[in-house]
Protein backbone atom coordinates (compact mmCIF):
# COMPACT_ATOMS: atom_id res chain seq x y z
CA UNK A 1 0.00 0.00 0.00
CA UNK A 2 2.69 2.41 0.57
CA UNK A 3 5.22 1.87 -1.83
CA UNK A 4 4.02 3.75 -4.26
CA UNK A 5 5.75 6.28 -6.04
CA UNK A 6 6.22 10.12 -4.21
CA UNK A 7 5.08 12.85 -5.34
CA UNK A 8 7.59 15.65 -5.99
CA UNK A 9 7.91 18.49 -3.71
CA UNK A 10 5.62 21.04 -5.01
CA UNK A 11 2.80 18.67 -5.13
CA UNK A 12 2.60 17.21 -1.71
CA UNK A 13 3.54 21.32 -0.50
CA UNK A 14 1.32 23.20 -2.59
CA UNK A 15 1.54 26.60 -2.72
CA UNK A 16 -1.64 27.44 -4.18
CA UNK A 17 -3.49 24.67 -1.25
CA UNK A 18 -1.68 26.38 1.23
CA UNK A 19 -3.07 29.49 0.51
CA UNK A 20 -6.66 28.21 -0.07
CA UNK A 21 -6.50 26.90 3.58
CA UNK A 22 -5.13 30.16 4.82
CA UNK A 23 -7.42 32.38 2.92
CA UNK A 24 -10.80 29.62 4.29
CA UNK A 25 -8.90 29.77 8.04
CA UNK A 26 -9.33 33.76 7.74
CA UNK A 27 -13.02 33.46 6.17
CA UNK A 28 -14.04 31.14 9.12
CA UNK A 29 -11.81 31.96 12.21
CA UNK A 30 -14.80 33.38 14.08
CA UNK A 31 -17.48 30.43 12.45
CA UNK A 32 -18.34 28.64 15.59
CA UNK A 33 -20.39 26.11 14.18
CA UNK A 34 -17.08 25.32 11.99
CA UNK A 35 -15.20 25.25 14.95
CA UNK A 36 -17.30 23.20 16.77
CA UNK A 37 -17.33 20.72 14.34
CA UNK A 38 -13.79 20.32 13.84
CA UNK A 39 -12.88 20.10 17.60
CA UNK A 40 -15.63 17.26 17.77
CA UNK A 41 -13.60 15.57 15.32
CA UNK A 42 -10.23 16.44 17.42
CA UNK A 43 -11.54 15.40 20.29
CA UNK A 44 -11.20 11.53 18.37
CA UNK A 45 -7.70 11.81 18.99
CA UNK A 46 -7.11 10.96 15.26
CA UNK A 47 -6.08 14.36 14.38
CA UNK A 48 -7.34 16.74 12.23
CA UNK A 49 -6.38 18.06 8.78
CA UNK A 50 -4.07 21.07 7.83
CA UNK A 51 -7.02 23.11 6.51
CA UNK A 52 -9.06 22.49 9.86
CA UNK A 53 -5.69 23.32 12.05
CA UNK A 54 -5.44 26.34 10.13
CA UNK A 55 -9.13 27.36 10.89
CA UNK A 56 -8.23 26.91 14.73
CA UNK A 57 -4.99 28.77 15.16
CA UNK A 58 -6.84 31.76 13.41
CA UNK A 59 -9.59 31.40 15.65
CA UNK A 60 -10.36 34.67 17.29
CA UNK A 61 -13.46 33.24 20.05
CA UNK A 62 -11.79 33.87 23.27
CA UNK A 63 -13.63 31.23 24.65
CA UNK A 64 -13.25 28.32 21.60
CA UNK A 65 -9.50 29.04 22.18
CA UNK A 66 -9.48 28.09 25.79
CA UNK A 67 -11.31 24.67 24.49
CA UNK A 68 -8.43 24.13 22.24
CA UNK A 69 -5.56 25.18 24.79
CA UNK A 70 -7.85 22.13 26.94
CA UNK A 71 -7.74 20.02 24.05
CA UNK A 72 -4.37 19.80 23.47
CA UNK A 73 -3.53 19.54 26.95
CA UNK A 74 -5.87 16.75 27.72
CA UNK A 75 -4.25 14.82 23.98
CA UNK A 76 -0.53 15.44 25.39
CA UNK A 77 -1.67 13.56 28.14
CA UNK A 78 -3.35 10.88 26.89
CA UNK A 79 -0.58 9.84 24.95
CA UNK A 80 2.92 10.93 26.66
CA UNK A 81 1.69 10.99 30.17
CA UNK A 82 3.38 13.15 32.05
CA UNK A 83 6.81 12.32 30.34
CA UNK A 84 9.43 14.23 29.19
CA UNK A 85 12.37 12.46 27.10
CA UNK A 86 15.89 14.50 27.78
CA UNK A 87 18.68 15.31 25.41
CA UNK A 88 21.39 17.77 24.32
CA UNK A 89 22.81 18.71 20.97
CA UNK A 90 26.68 18.17 20.05
CA UNK A 91 28.17 19.96 17.16
CA UNK A 92 30.66 18.20 15.87
CA UNK A 93 31.36 21.12 13.12
CA UNK A 94 30.60 24.18 11.70
CA UNK A 95 31.91 24.18 8.71
CA UNK A 96 29.81 25.19 5.85
CA UNK A 97 29.73 25.78 2.29
CA UNK A 98 25.84 26.91 2.46
CA UNK A 99 24.83 30.52 2.17
CA UNK A 100 22.47 30.55 4.65
CA UNK A 101 21.24 34.12 5.68
CA UNK A 102 19.82 33.01 9.02
CA UNK A 103 22.61 31.03 10.48
CA UNK A 104 25.87 32.00 11.16
CA UNK A 105 27.68 28.79 9.97
CA UNK A 106 26.95 30.64 6.01
CA UNK A 107 30.20 30.64 3.73
CA UNK A 108 30.51 34.41 4.08
CA UNK A 109 30.88 34.46 7.26
CA UNK A 110 34.81 34.88 7.34
CA UNK A 111 35.13 35.64 11.44
CA UNK A 112 33.25 33.16 12.85
CA UNK A 113 35.95 30.12 14.95
CA UNK A 114 35.62 27.34 12.66
CA UNK A 115 35.94 24.14 14.29
CA UNK A 116 35.55 20.58 13.86
CA UNK A 117 36.08 17.85 16.21
CA UNK A 118 38.66 14.77 16.33
CA UNK A 119 37.30 11.56 17.16
CA UNK A 120 39.91 11.99 20.35
CA UNK A 121 37.52 15.39 21.26
CA UNK A 122 34.54 13.86 20.83
CA UNK A 123 35.15 11.59 23.14
CA UNK A 124 36.21 13.93 25.49
CA UNK A 125 32.46 15.40 24.92
CA UNK A 126 30.21 12.77 24.88
CA UNK A 127 32.43 11.71 28.43
CA UNK A 128 31.22 15.44 29.49
CA UNK A 129 27.89 14.73 28.67
CA UNK A 130 27.66 11.36 29.80
CA UNK A 131 28.94 12.93 33.37
CA UNK A 132 26.16 15.32 33.12
CA UNK A 133 23.33 12.24 32.45
CA UNK A 134 22.88 12.38 28.89
CA UNK A 135 21.46 8.88 27.28
CA UNK A 136 20.63 10.74 24.23
CA UNK A 137 22.26 12.93 21.40
CA UNK A 138 21.52 14.73 18.50
CA UNK A 139 24.39 15.92 16.40
CA UNK A 140 24.94 18.48 14.29
CA UNK A 141 26.91 19.44 11.81
CA UNK A 142 27.44 22.22 8.66
CA UNK A 143 27.18 20.88 5.32
CA UNK A 144 30.50 20.53 3.41
CA UNK A 145 31.44 17.74 1.94
CA UNK A 146 35.40 17.86 2.47
CA UNK A 147 35.37 18.91 6.09
CA UNK A 148 31.95 17.22 6.55
CA UNK A 149 31.70 14.02 4.57
CA UNK A 150 29.32 11.05 5.09
CA UNK A 151 32.22 9.13 6.07
CA UNK A 152 33.27 11.28 9.11
CA UNK A 153 29.69 11.40 10.29
CA UNK A 154 30.12 7.66 10.56
CA UNK A 155 32.60 7.36 11.94
CA UNK A 156 31.77 10.18 14.53
CA UNK A 157 28.82 7.93 15.43
CA UNK A 158 30.35 4.72 16.34
CA UNK A 159 32.62 6.71 18.54
CA UNK A 160 30.26 7.95 20.46
CA UNK A 161 28.03 4.63 20.72
CA UNK A 162 31.99 2.73 21.36
CA UNK A 163 32.07 4.85 24.74
CA UNK A 164 30.96 3.76 28.11
CA UNK A 165 32.02 5.75 30.78
CA UNK A 166 31.45 4.48 34.78
CA UNK A 167 27.91 4.10 34.64
CA UNK A 168 27.16 6.34 31.43
CA UNK A 169 26.39 5.41 27.52
CA UNK A 170 24.85 7.11 24.87
CA UNK A 171 22.17 4.70 23.43
CA UNK A 172 20.61 7.07 21.16
CA UNK A 173 22.33 9.18 18.53
CA UNK A 174 19.64 11.46 16.54
CA UNK A 175 21.46 12.72 12.95
CA UNK A 176 20.82 16.26 12.02
CA UNK A 177 22.71 16.88 8.87
CA UNK A 178 21.80 18.33 5.60
CA UNK A 179 20.12 16.63 2.72
CA UNK A 180 22.04 13.60 1.36
CA UNK A 181 21.70 10.59 -0.98
CA UNK A 182 19.40 7.49 -0.59
CA UNK A 183 22.91 5.53 -0.12
CA UNK A 184 23.99 7.83 2.55
CA UNK A 185 20.71 7.36 4.12
CA UNK A 186 21.03 3.56 4.37
CA UNK A 187 24.91 3.74 5.17
CA UNK A 188 23.30 5.90 8.68
CA UNK A 189 20.89 3.30 9.25
CA UNK A 190 23.04 0.98 9.32
CA UNK A 191 25.43 3.11 11.70
CA UNK A 192 21.90 2.79 13.94
CA UNK A 193 21.01 6.01 14.19
CA UNK A 194 18.00 6.61 15.80
CA UNK A 195 15.85 9.73 14.18
CA UNK A 196 16.98 11.05 11.17
CA UNK A 197 16.15 15.26 11.73
CA UNK A 198 16.14 18.33 9.33
CA UNK A 199 15.05 21.62 9.52
CA UNK A 200 12.69 23.03 6.48
CA UNK A 201 13.70 26.10 7.52
CA UNK A 202 10.39 27.96 5.42
CA UNK A 203 7.78 25.68 3.18
CA UNK A 204 7.63 29.27 1.27
CA UNK A 205 9.79 27.86 -1.69
CA UNK A 206 10.62 32.02 -2.84
CA UNK A 207 10.86 32.30 0.46
CA UNK A 208 13.25 29.48 0.32
CA UNK A 209 15.32 30.54 -2.48
CA UNK A 210 15.71 33.84 -1.38
CA UNK A 211 17.53 33.06 2.29
CA UNK A 212 19.45 30.07 0.81
CA UNK A 213 21.07 32.37 -2.07
CA UNK A 214 24.26 29.74 -2.86
CA UNK A 215 25.12 26.05 -1.58
CA UNK A 216 23.17 22.95 -1.94
CA UNK A 217 20.51 24.13 0.23
CA UNK A 218 19.69 26.18 -2.14
CA UNK A 219 17.91 23.40 -3.96
CA UNK A 220 14.29 23.09 -2.24
CA UNK A 221 12.93 20.63 -4.02
CA UNK A 222 16.37 17.93 -3.05
CA UNK A 223 15.69 19.56 0.79
CA UNK A 224 12.33 18.89 0.62
CA UNK A 225 12.22 15.52 -0.35
CA UNK A 226 14.71 14.43 1.87
CA UNK A 227 12.36 12.99 4.37
CA UNK A 228 11.43 10.59 1.87
CA UNK A 229 14.82 9.23 0.07
CA UNK A 230 16.11 8.51 3.76
CA UNK A 231 13.08 6.47 4.80
CA UNK A 232 13.64 4.78 0.82
CA UNK A 233 17.00 3.95 2.80
CA UNK A 234 15.47 2.35 5.77
CA UNK A 235 15.22 5.38 8.70
CA UNK A 236 12.11 4.38 10.44
CA UNK A 237 11.62 7.88 12.69
CA UNK A 238 11.98 10.89 10.40
CA UNK A 239 11.99 14.59 12.55
CA UNK A 240 10.25 17.79 11.03
CA UNK A 241 10.75 21.74 11.55
CA UNK A 242 10.49 24.50 10.58
CA UNK A 243 12.23 28.22 11.30
CA UNK A 244 9.60 30.21 12.85
CA UNK A 245 10.30 33.88 12.23
CA UNK A 246 11.62 33.79 8.56
CA UNK A 247 8.20 33.64 6.90
CA UNK A 248 4.90 34.23 7.41
CA UNK A 249 4.08 31.42 10.58
CA UNK A 250 0.86 30.41 9.15
CA UNK A 251 2.16 29.19 5.63
CA UNK A 252 4.48 27.34 7.46
CA UNK A 253 2.67 25.95 10.21
CA UNK A 254 0.39 24.46 7.30
CA UNK A 255 2.95 23.31 4.95
CA UNK A 256 4.53 21.41 7.74
CA UNK A 257 1.38 19.85 8.66
CA UNK A 258 1.22 19.17 4.89
CA UNK A 259 4.45 17.19 5.04
CA UNK A 260 3.35 15.22 7.53
CA UNK A 261 0.54 14.50 5.84
CA UNK A 262 2.18 13.21 2.79
CA UNK A 263 4.60 10.99 5.00
CA UNK A 264 1.51 9.29 5.97
CA UNK A 265 -0.25 8.63 2.80
CA UNK A 266 3.05 7.48 1.40
CA UNK A 267 5.32 6.28 3.98
CA UNK A 268 2.36 4.57 6.05
CA UNK A 269 3.88 6.50 8.90
CA UNK A 270 3.93 9.87 10.04
CA UNK A 271 6.86 11.78 11.29
CA UNK A 272 8.48 10.88 14.70
CA UNK A 273 8.87 14.34 15.80
CA UNK A 274 8.42 17.42 15.16
CA UNK A 275 10.63 20.73 16.26
CA UNK A 276 9.32 24.00 16.26
CA UNK A 277 12.47 26.69 17.18
CA UNK A 278 12.69 30.25 16.85
CA UNK A 279 15.01 32.58 14.82
CA UNK A 280 17.60 33.55 17.70
CA UNK A 281 20.77 35.92 17.84
CA UNK A 282 24.26 34.36 16.73
CA UNK A 283 27.26 35.39 15.59
CA UNK A 284 26.48 37.71 12.96
CA UNK A 285 22.67 37.44 12.36
CA UNK A 286 20.34 39.54 14.54
CA UNK A 287 16.73 38.20 14.41
CA UNK A 288 15.12 41.66 14.42
CA UNK A 289 16.18 41.80 10.69
CA UNK A 290 13.53 39.26 9.92
CA UNK A 291 9.98 40.98 10.30
CA UNK A 292 8.17 37.45 10.50
CA UNK A 293 8.67 37.43 14.26
CA UNK A 294 6.07 35.64 16.72
CA UNK A 295 4.99 36.45 19.87
CA UNK A 296 5.22 33.99 23.19
CA UNK A 297 1.28 33.45 22.61
CA UNK A 298 1.45 33.07 19.01
CA UNK A 299 4.22 30.35 19.74
CA UNK A 300 1.78 28.40 22.44
CA UNK A 301 -1.13 28.91 20.07
CA UNK A 302 1.06 27.27 17.15
CA UNK A 303 2.35 24.14 19.65
CA UNK A 304 -1.48 23.61 21.12
CA UNK A 305 -3.08 23.39 17.11
CA UNK A 306 0.26 21.02 16.15
CA UNK A 307 0.07 18.76 19.04
CA UNK A 308 -4.09 18.59 18.09
CA UNK A 309 -3.55 18.05 14.16
CA UNK A 310 -0.99 15.03 14.61
CA UNK A 311 -1.88 13.83 18.07
CA UNK A 312 0.83 11.02 17.79
CA UNK A 313 3.73 12.58 17.03
CA UNK A 314 6.48 13.55 19.52
CA UNK A 315 7.29 17.70 19.79
CA UNK A 316 10.54 19.19 20.37
CA UNK A 317 11.56 22.58 22.50
CA UNK A 318 15.21 23.30 22.70
CA UNK A 319 17.11 25.65 24.95
CA UNK A 320 16.41 28.45 22.37
CA UNK A 321 13.41 29.31 24.09
CA UNK A 322 13.77 30.80 28.21
CA UNK A 323 12.78 29.00 30.83
CA UNK A 324 9.06 30.70 31.25
CA UNK A 325 8.13 30.06 27.15
CA UNK A 326 9.24 26.10 27.86
CA UNK A 327 7.01 26.08 30.71
CA UNK A 328 4.30 27.46 28.86
CA UNK A 329 3.99 25.35 26.04
CA UNK A 330 5.27 22.06 28.07
CA UNK A 331 1.71 21.36 28.83
CA UNK A 332 0.40 21.84 25.59
CA UNK A 333 2.31 19.61 23.70
CA UNK A 334 5.74 19.04 24.24
CA UNK A 335 7.12 15.90 24.86
CA UNK A 336 11.13 16.46 23.98
CA UNK A 337 13.52 19.37 25.83
CA UNK A 338 17.14 19.60 26.05
CA UNK A 339 19.07 20.43 28.67
CA UNK A 340 22.30 21.61 29.96
CA UNK A 341 22.77 22.67 26.04
CA UNK A 342 26.09 24.12 24.52
CA UNK A 343 25.92 25.09 20.89
CA UNK A 344 29.28 26.00 20.58
CA UNK A 345 31.52 23.22 18.58
CA UNK A 346 33.50 21.32 21.90
CA UNK A 347 31.70 23.41 24.11
CA UNK A 348 30.83 21.04 26.82
CA UNK A 349 34.19 20.10 28.16
CA UNK A 350 35.16 23.83 28.66
CA UNK A 351 33.82 27.36 27.93
CA UNK A 352 34.37 28.30 25.20
CA UNK A 353 36.20 31.98 24.96
CA UNK A 354 33.97 35.00 23.69
CA UNK A 355 36.97 35.49 20.82
CA UNK A 356 36.43 31.84 19.73
CA UNK A 357 32.76 31.71 19.55
CA UNK A 358 31.57 29.10 17.16
CA UNK A 359 28.27 28.44 18.33
CA UNK A 360 24.88 28.48 15.77
CA UNK A 361 22.77 30.38 18.44
CA UNK A 362 22.68 32.32 21.61
CA UNK A 363 21.13 29.63 24.29
CA UNK A 364 17.96 31.47 25.98
CA UNK A 365 18.03 28.42 28.92
CA UNK A 366 21.45 28.68 30.56
CA UNK A 367 20.49 26.04 33.79
CA UNK A 368 21.80 23.15 33.76
CA UNK A 369 20.49 19.52 33.27
CA UNK A 370 20.51 18.94 37.56
CA UNK A 371 18.60 22.11 37.71
CA UNK A 372 16.24 21.79 34.08
CA UNK A 373 15.29 18.33 35.92
CA UNK A 374 14.60 19.33 39.19
CA UNK A 375 12.47 22.19 37.58
CA UNK A 376 10.25 19.45 35.60
CA UNK A 377 9.82 17.37 38.64
CA UNK A 378 8.61 20.07 40.77
CA UNK A 379 6.63 21.03 37.73
CA UNK A 380 5.04 17.02 38.79
CA UNK A 381 6.50 15.95 35.06
CA UNK A 382 8.81 12.86 34.69
CA UNK A 383 12.05 13.08 33.37
CA UNK A 384 12.63 10.16 30.65
CA UNK A 385 16.09 9.31 29.91
CA UNK A 386 14.88 6.01 28.50
CA UNK A 387 15.86 4.67 24.76
CA UNK A 388 14.25 1.32 25.20
CA UNK A 389 11.71 1.92 22.15
CA UNK A 390 15.00 2.30 19.50
CA UNK A 391 16.75 -0.80 21.02
CA UNK A 392 13.90 -3.08 20.70
CA UNK A 393 12.80 -1.99 17.49
CA UNK A 394 9.74 -0.02 18.12
CA UNK A 395 10.39 2.74 16.01
CA UNK A 396 8.25 3.79 12.77
CA UNK A 397 4.91 2.09 12.13
CA UNK A 398 5.49 0.18 15.14
CA UNK A 399 5.98 2.59 17.59
CA UNK A 400 2.70 4.66 15.85
CA UNK A 401 0.63 1.76 16.09
CA UNK A 402 1.35 1.06 19.91
CA UNK A 403 1.00 4.92 20.45
CA UNK A 404 -2.51 4.86 18.52
CA UNK A 405 -3.17 2.08 20.54
CA UNK A 406 -2.62 3.53 23.74
CA UNK A 407 -0.24 0.98 24.58
CA UNK A 408 2.97 2.69 24.65
CA UNK A 409 2.31 3.74 28.09
CA UNK A 410 2.94 0.10 29.60
CA UNK A 411 6.06 0.70 28.40
CA UNK A 412 6.99 4.51 28.41
CA UNK A 413 5.87 5.35 32.30
CA UNK A 414 7.44 1.80 34.12
CA UNK A 415 11.01 2.73 31.86
CA UNK A 416 11.45 6.37 32.23
CA UNK A 417 10.41 5.64 36.15
CA UNK A 418 13.84 3.30 36.25
CA UNK A 419 15.70 5.62 33.94
CA UNK A 420 15.31 8.64 36.26
CA UNK A 421 16.09 6.59 39.04
CA UNK A 422 19.55 5.51 37.57
CA UNK A 423 20.16 9.33 37.00
CA UNK A 424 19.50 10.13 40.17
CA UNK A 425 21.42 7.72 42.21
CA UNK A 426 24.36 8.47 39.43
CA UNK A 427 24.29 12.40 38.39
CA UNK A 428 21.47 14.36 40.58
CA UNK A 429 22.63 16.74 43.51
CA UNK A 430 21.19 16.02 46.87
CA UNK A 431 18.45 18.76 46.61
CA UNK A 432 17.13 16.98 43.05
CA UNK A 433 17.44 13.44 44.05
CA UNK A 434 14.90 14.38 46.87
CA UNK A 435 12.39 15.39 45.07
CA UNK A 436 12.96 12.82 42.17
CA UNK A 437 12.78 10.27 45.12
CA UNK A 438 9.35 11.30 46.55
CA UNK A 439 7.74 11.61 42.54
CA UNK A 440 8.73 8.50 42.16
CA UNK A 441 7.04 6.86 44.66
CA UNK A 442 3.93 8.82 43.83
CA UNK A 443 4.17 7.74 40.14
CA UNK A 444 4.36 4.09 40.45
CA UNK A 445 0.64 4.48 41.29
CA UNK A 446 0.25 5.25 37.71
CA UNK A 447 1.48 1.62 36.94
CA UNK A 448 -2.29 -0.70 36.75
CA UNK A 449 -0.37 -3.55 36.13
CA UNK A 450 0.68 -6.32 39.30
CA UNK A 451 3.19 -7.55 37.56
CA UNK A 452 5.04 -4.77 35.92
CA UNK A 453 4.92 -2.45 39.21
CA UNK A 454 6.24 -5.44 41.11
CA UNK A 455 9.28 -5.83 38.40
CA UNK A 456 9.69 -2.11 38.90
CA UNK A 457 9.67 -1.85 42.46
CA UNK A 458 12.09 -4.54 42.59
CA UNK A 459 14.53 -2.87 40.31
CA UNK A 460 14.44 0.11 42.18
CA UNK A 461 15.16 -1.34 45.30
CA UNK A 462 18.15 -3.34 43.99
CA UNK A 463 19.62 -0.62 41.44
CA UNK A 464 22.94 -0.60 43.04
CA UNK A 465 23.18 -4.47 41.41
CA UNK A 466 23.30 -6.10 38.86
CA UNK A 467 22.40 -5.31 35.22
CA UNK A 468 21.64 -1.28 35.18
CA UNK A 469 19.87 -1.62 31.90
CA UNK A 470 16.36 -3.64 32.63
CA UNK A 471 13.72 -2.54 30.16
CA UNK A 472 10.17 -2.99 29.07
Amino acid sequence: MYDMMSPKAEEFISHEEILESLAYAEANKDNRELIDEILKKARLRKGISHKEAAVLLDCGLEDKNREIYALAEQIKKDFYGNRIVMFAPLYLSNYCVNGCEYCPYHAKNKHIARKKLSQEEIVKEVVALQDMGHKRLAIEAGEDPVNNPIEYILESIQTIYGIKHKNGAIRRVNVNIAATTVENYRKLKDAGIGTYILFQETYNKESYERLHPTGPKHDYAYHTEAMDRAMEGGIDDVGLGVLFGLNNYRYDFVGILMHAEHLEAYKGVGPHTISVPRVRHADDIDPDAFDNGISDETFQKIVACIRIAVPYTGMIVSTRESKDCREKVLHLGISQISGGSRTSVGGYVEPEPEEENSAQFDVSDNRTLDEVVRWLMEMGYVPSFCTACYREGRTGDRFMTLLKSGQIVNCCHPNALMTLKEYLEDYASEETKAIGDKLIEKELDVITNPKVREKVVDYLANIHEGKRDFRF
